[in-house]
C-alpha cells in the first residue's frame, strides 16, 4: 500500500490512494456547481455519487478501479476513505463555515434524513433498513461501509435516519441526495463568522 498523496489549494483537493484492492484519484472542489465525473467500475455508486455532486453543487471527479471480480466491497470502502479525506483536507480548520446541517430528501415513497456536524469527532448513526440485499448488482448494505468509511475520514459526526420507504433504490437515492445537499449547507461559509464556530476556539 502507498501512502495517499494530496495536494491542497482552497476548498479544493486531489487524493491519490494505491492499495493491493484498489487504485482511486479523486478531485473535489467544495465551491462548484455540480459537476461530476464519475467511473468507479460499481455502476450503482457512480449513480450515486453523481447525485451526491449534483445536490450538493460541489465540482466531483473520481476514476478507481478496485478488486470487483471479489465484490464492491473495497472499492465501495475506500471511495468512502478518499471522499472524507479530501473534504477533510479542502476544509482544513474549517473556519468560517456553518459547521452544523441538516437535511430532509423524499423520494417518492421514502423520506430520508440527515443531520451532521463537521466537528472533528467522527460518529455514524446508521439507521436505515432496507428490506432489500441487492439493488441489480449493488450490496445494499455497503450504502452505510461507505457513509462510515466517509465520516471516519472527513471528521464528521453524522446521523442518517430512514424516516419511512420501501423500494430499496429509492432508500439509497433519498440518502445521497440528503447527504450532498446536508454536506453543502454544513460547508458553506457563515457570513461574518471569524474563525472556526466553537466555544473552545478550534475543532
Amino acid at each position: 500500500m502507498t501512502e495517499p498523496t494530496t495536494t491542497i489549494s482552497p476548498r479544493k483537493s486531489i487524493i491519490k490512494r494505491e492499495t493491493l484492492e484498489t487504485k482511486i484519484s479523486l478531485q473535489l472542489d467544495i465551491d462548484g456547481s455540480g459537476k461530476a465525473d464519475i467511473n468507479t467500475g460499481v455502476g450503482f455508486l457512480d449513480h450515486m455519487l453523481t447525485l451526491f455532486a449534483v445536490h450538493g453543487f460541489f465540482d466531483l471527479s473520481v476514476q478507481a478501479k478496485g478488486d470487483t471480480y471479489v465484490d464492491d466491497h473495497h472499492t465501495v470502502e475506500d471511495i468512502g476513505i478518499c471522499l472524507g479525506q479530501a473534504f477533510a483536507q479542502a476544509l482544513g480548520d474549517k473556519a468560517g463555515i456553518h459547521r452544523y446541517a441538516h437535511a430532509y430528501v423524499p423520494m417518492d415513497e421514502t423520506l430520508a434524513r440527515i443531520s451532521l456536524d463537521f466537528s472533528n469527532r467522527p460518529f455514524l448513526h446508521y439507521d436505515v433498513a432496507i428490506r432489500d440485499q441487492k439493488v441489480g448488482t449493488f450490496d445494499t448494505a455497503l450504502a452505510g461501509e461507505f457513509l462510515r468509511a466517509l465520516a471516519q475520514h472527513a471528521g464528521i459526526t453524522l446521523h442518517v435516519d430512514l424516516l419511512h420507504g420501501d423500494n430499496a433504490h429509492h432508500i439509497i437515492e433519498a440518502v445521497f441526495k440528503a447527504l450532498g445537499r446536508a454536506m453543502g449547507m454544513g460547508a458553506s461559509h457563515r457570513q461574518g463568522l471569524v474563525g472556526t464556530l466553537s466555544s473552545k476556539g478550534s475543532l
